[in-house]
């Protein structure tokens, strides 16, 4: 029998890419190869190729190979074979366009979201594979251009949106102004030593999501919570550069985070909802860092929300009528076990929660995660009909009644949103703190 033809992939046309290529040879990539793989990886790297023996039982756990009609170049196992595991058979001979189709399968065709590791029969965490498969790129000079944007971002501004440092303080004072016209009391304070909450935030919130800054002034408020944030860079906790392959950038974004929670004597951070910016902070950049613990502890939103509603520092005036369903983020669920906590909420706030199927760590991702959203136009549609599984699985759960989506993750509201508009599935998105704040009881 002669298996059916693979359909060609259309050439999509990124500037960051095509330019990184052109410049190439064979012997700067052999020697890039090289030296990464004898300074940067070791026993894990190895352990995980040579284990893999491509059965194939972590394709269907893949939404690229679901919703690409079971391509088997979309499967996990065969992004590895198609990049890193060439790479380190041929000991790094390989050519430019070799390494073009590797980046952009590395950089848009996986979202480390992690699904697939656990139905491999050995385990083999093939978003690390991707990951250090996006570092060669990022040493080679052929990351997509507008992650790369991102991350350059980042590097002049310690934060993903280019917001200057007067900027960041403005919109704290005008978030705090208006909320002062419903809470006249109401405080956002900046540098307060010694608090027992630093909240931190993702760079889209000043910029274009101000109203999460709002809404969390009155959660802290009413709930009477002692916490502050800063005024000078290290505010934003998101890290697009763990994502790019840039990991020296990543580890000053880290520093500066952890340095600023340090400075102000904080006894623990909280972070907004946003998932890669949790496994970033908890994680990963404190490993950049040659860290083994982050120095405060980290807790995510959900957490916090757990805390504030078991304790009834937060009460629930009337809860929302109106049928939800919940997105597990990739990040906070699958990477950190938050999924019966996110429920907890969710029933606090909700009169009826309709799970999605599959759920919690088996959830569907966004599709918007691992850095994929952030690789622009060029790669939307490729991203949006790569996550046809995910339309399938919110048009299911749309027939039982549901008109909302819980999304605790800035990404997954991304992803989501384009998914929804593209499929014309008529749901709205809901972040944790968008209900808390729509169903609490508010101080009069």
């Amino acid at each position: 029998m002669v298996a059916p033809a693979v359909p060609e992939k259309p050439v999509i046309h990124d500037m960051g890419i095509a330019q990184g290529v052109a410049k190439l040879t064979p012997e700067r990539i052999e020697t890039v190869i090289r030296r990464f793989l004898k300074n940067e990886t070791g026993a894990r790297l190895k352990a995980y190729l040579e284990t893999c023996v491509h059965c194939g039982l972590c394709s269907e756990a893949c939404h690229f190979y679901l919703s690409n009609d079971n391509d088997p170049t979309f499967a996990p196992a065969a992004k590895v074979k198609q990049t890193l595991w060439e790479i380190v058979k041929r000991k790094g001979r390989v050519s430019p366009a070799f390494i073009q189709k590797a980046c952009e399968i590395a950089h848009t065709e996986c979202n480390l979201c992690r699904r697939c590791a656990m139905y491999c029969p050995f385990g083999i965490d093939v978003a690390y594979l991707m990951l250090s498969m996006r570092r060669i790129c990022h040493l080679l000079g052929t990351t997509p251009q507008y992650l790369q944007d991102t991350a350059h971002s980042h590097s002049a501004t310690l934060n993903q949106m280019w917001v200057k440092e007067d900027e960041w303080i403005d919109s704290l004072q005008w978030q705090e102004e208006e909320a002062q016209e419903e809470m006249p009391s109401l405080r956002i304070p900046l540098e307060k030593e010694g608090a027992d909450v630093f909240y931190s935030v993702i760079g889209p919130e000043p910029k274009f999501r101000a109203q999460l800054i709002y809404q969390a002034a009155v959660i802290m408020n009413t709930a009477g919570v002692n916490w502050t944030m800063p005024a000078t860079p290290g505010w934003d906790n998101s890290d697009m550069c763990m994502y790019s392959g840039d990991n020296e950038v990543m580890a000053r974004l880290k520093r500066a985070h952890f340095e600023t929670a340090m400075r102000l004597k904080v006894k623990r951070i909280v972070m907004g909802e946003c998932g890669h910016a949790f496994r970033s902070v908890y994680d990963v950049g404190n490993r950049a860092l040659g860290w083994r613990m982050p120095p405060i502890p980290v807790v995510h939103a959900i957490e916090f929300f757990y805390e504030l509603l078991k304790s009834g520092r937060i009460r629930i005036a009337q809860k929302y009528p109106t049928p939800v369903t919940i997105h597990d983020p990739c990040n906070v669920v699958r990477g950190r076990g938050l999924h019966e906590m996110l429920r907890y909420v969710a029933d606090a706030l909700c009169e009826k929660v309709v799970e999605m199927h599959p759920n919690r760590e088996h959830n569907y991702c966004c599709s918007a995660g691992g850095g994929v959203i952030n690789t622009g136009p060029p790669f939307k549609n490729k991203r949006v009909t790569g996550n046809r599984i995910k339309a399938e699985q919110l048009f299911r759960v749309k027939t039982k009644g549901v008109k909302t989506v819980i999304a605790p993750c800035h990404n997954c509201h991304g992803g989501l949103e384009d998914i929804i508009h593209v499929n014309q599935l008529g749901l709205e998105l809901k972040f944790l703190g968008d209900l808390i704040y729509e169903t609490m009881e508010k101080p009069e």
